[in-house]
Parts: C-alpha cells; sequence; structure tokens
C-alpha cells in the first residue's frame, strides 16, 4: 500500500530510555547481560523439553513454543536498542520501523495466544483428570499452536498494512527504544481513527478475551479444589499451575499498568520503562520460574547434567 503523497520522513530517530549519558555503559551492560540470559535460558527449556521423553505432554509442548516466542519478542527489539546505545546512532529506517512493529505486535499476540492454551490445558488437567490425555490430544494442541500462529499473524498484518498508509512528515523523533504503535500513531500527520479503532478491535481479541478465558479456567480450577479442600490437592494445584500463574501476573501485570494507567501528556518515562519490563524482563524471568518452580524441569536438568559429568572422557 502507498502512503499519501506528500513528503514524508525516511528514517525516524528513537530517543531510547531515559537515562542519563553516565550511565550508558552501566545500562548497556545491564541490558546486554538480561538478554543474552534470555536467549541462553529460554534455548535451555527448549533443549529440555526435545532431550527427555518425559518432558514430551502437552503442557511442555505449549510451553517449548512459549520459550521460542520470548526470545523472538525479545530479539525484536533487543539487539537494535543495544547497537543504539553503544554506536549513539539513534536512527531506524522507515522500513525497519515498519518491520520492527510488525514482529513486536506478531509476537507479543503469540504469547498472549500461547499462555491462554497453557491455562486451558491446566483447567483440563485439573478439573477434568480422567479425561485429559483424550481431550489433550496431540492434534488438538497442534492445532490450537497453529491457530494462534495464524490469529497473531493476521493480526499483526492488519496493523501493519494501515500504519504503512499513513504519511509521517516534519518531526520524526520517537521517545522510545523501539518503534511503538502508539508512538507512531502520535506521530502521524494523517487521520488515525481507523488505527486507534482497530487497536481497540483487535485488543479485545488478541488481549481482553484471551486474559478473560485464563480468569475463567482458573475460576474453575480453583471450584474444583475447594470441592476436596485438602492440602495434598492444593499443593498439586500449585505445583502444576504456580509457574503459569507467574508468567501470567507478569505478562498482563504490565499491559494493565501500561494500557489502563497510562502516563500523562507530558511524560512519556512510564511507557519506556514498562515496555523495558515486558519485552526485557518478562521473558527472562520466564525460564527461572519453570525452572526453579517445576519439579520435572529440575529433573530434567539433574538428569542432563548429571549424564555430561558421568560422560566418558
Amino acid at each position: 500500500m502507498r502512503r499519501d503523497n506528500q513528503s514524508s520522513v525516511s528514517e525516524f530517530l528513537l530517543l531510547g530510555l531515559p537515562i542519563q549519558p553516565e550511565q550508558q555503559d552501566v545500562c548497556f551492560a545491564l541490558f546486554l547481560g538480561m538478554y543474552l540470559t534470555t536467549v541462553l535460558g529460554n534455548l535451555l527449556i527448549i533443549l529440555l523439553i526435545r532431550l527427555d521423553s518425559r518432558l514430551h505432554t502437552p503442557m511442555y509442548f505449549f510451553l517449548s513454543h512459549l520459550a521460542f516466542t520470548d526470545i523472538s519478542f525479545s530479539s525484536v527489539t533487543a539487539p537494535k536498542m543495544l547497537m543504539n546505545m553503544y554506536t549513539q546512532d539513534q536512527s531506524i529506517s522507515y522500513a525497519g520501523c515498519i518491520s520492527q512493529v510488525y514482529f513486536f505486535l506478531f509476537w507479543g499476540d503469540l504469547d498472549s495466544l500461547l499462555l491462554t492454551s497453557m491455562a486451558y490445558d491446566r483447567y483440563v488437567a485439573i478439573c477434568h483428570p480422567l479425561h485429559y490425555t483424550t481431550i489433550m490430544s496431540q492434534s488438538l494442541c497442534v492445532l490450537l499452536v497453529i491457530v494462534s500462529w495464524v490469529q497473531s499473524c493476521a493480526s499483526a498484518l492488519l496493523h501493519t498494512l494501515l500504519l504503512a498508509r499513513l504519511s509521517f512528515c516534519g518531526d520524526n523523533t520517537l521517545p522510545h527504544f523501539f518503534c511503538d504503535l502508539s508512538t507512531l500513531l502520535k506521530l502521524s500527520s494523517s487521520d488515525t481513527t481507523v488505527n486507534e479503532l482497530l487497536i481497540l478491535t483487535v485488543g479485545v481479541v488478541v488481549i481482553t478475551l484471551p486474559f478473560i478465558c485464563i480468569l475463567v479456567s482458573y475460576g474453575c480450577i480453583g471450584a474444583t479444589i475447594l470441592k476436596v479442600p485438602s492440602t495434598k490437592g492444593i499443593c498439586k494445584a500449585l505445583s502444576t499451575c504456580g509457574s503459569h500463574l507467574c508468567v501470567v501476573s507478569l505478562y498482563y501485570g504490565a499491559i494493565i499498568g501500561l494500557y489502563f494507567f497510562p502516563s500523562s501528556n507530558n511524560s512519556n518515562d512510564k511507557d519506556v520503562i514498562v515496555a523495558v519490563l515486558y519485552t526485557l524482563v518478562t521473558p527472562m524471568l520466564n525460564p527461572f520460574i519453570y525452572s526453579l518452580r517445576n519439579r520435572d524441569m529440575k529433573g530434567a536438568l539433574g538428569i542432563i547434567l548429571s549424564r555430561g559429568t558421568c560422560s566418558p572422557q
């Protein structure tokens, strides 16, 4: 799609994080460490699930896809942010900016939908344990993942195509460390009514409805546990759902903080900090949450390490 026939910018300037110049080196080292931890930690989860046959279950099938999504989600913004901090070059091309918007929305939406699939898996496991194997078949798991990918792709593509129709004349400075969709709409010189309407509509489909489904799933899980109020039952539910609940709280907590409690018009610092939380911090913490709170993951890691230390030289 062609943009309006007006003089449009060929690149944008990313102001980056709200940090002082003397703190640049420390922040660069910190965020580089966080990004490497995200990549290596989530790769470790994928590797453990692949190598340990005991982890070839629906829950870990979804978890492996979530780990890959977290790596990709962080990789959309972190490398460019780190390169800008290192080179002091804040520019990003128009095509690069539009591409970043697409992949950011794609992986972000996919994250939400995969968390919903994992919540449904936990619901079936606890509320319908006798039918778990029948309901959560391999074909259903693959179907849920495919639907999540297709829906995320369609959502991101709609936003990107409408964004590409807008004109950006004059000011090309983005008060952010990546090309955020809402920030770009504020910068556009075109009418953004359709774009804003699409954000509300698609946001309901890929964020609000999945979040409601997760709440309903855990409501049913809680009701099931209360029917048999035993300490053993509560501990079992916490062991199977605790990790997922932590990740859901981090992911949706950041989104709620950003969109339901927006910063004032003259301050964008809080939005940038919250964006760091859900693009870097949450994906980095996920491997620790699933490895430290999950007995199966710790067992698989122990077996792999023992094989490595006991292997012949």
